[in-house]
């Protein structure tokens, strides 16, 4: 303690710096609080499992989305309303010539 300066005003300035120095340990305390809950996150949350697919299911959605298949089915579609739509041309013009 200075024996210059009055009794009170050295009781103000412990207080102040003592309050001062609270603060700067909550923060510091805080900040590592943080840091060790986002660790123990990372370390609890379970991860997120994708979902193997077997050899044979794998085959069939390949199969599915083949190219080559999928354009035979769209000619076979194509073909067969092309030939339906000729035959109800067929029998509107039957209808109309009688």
């Amino acid at each position: 303690m200075d024996d210059e300066k009055p009794i009170l005003e050295q009781a103000a300035d412990a207080m102040s710096s003592a309050a001062n120095a609270t603060t700067d340990t909550a923060n510091t305390v805080v900040k590592k609080v943080r840091k060790a809950r986002r660790k123990v996150a990372k370390k609890v949350t379970p991860k997120k499992k994708v979902a193997k697919k077997s050899k044979k299911a794998a085959k069939k959605s390949a199969a599915k989305k083949s190219p080559k298949k999928a354009g035979k089915k769209a000619g076979k579609k194509a073909g067969k309303k092309a030939g339906k739509k000729a035959t109800t041309k067929k029998k509107k013009a039957r209808k109309s010539k009688r």
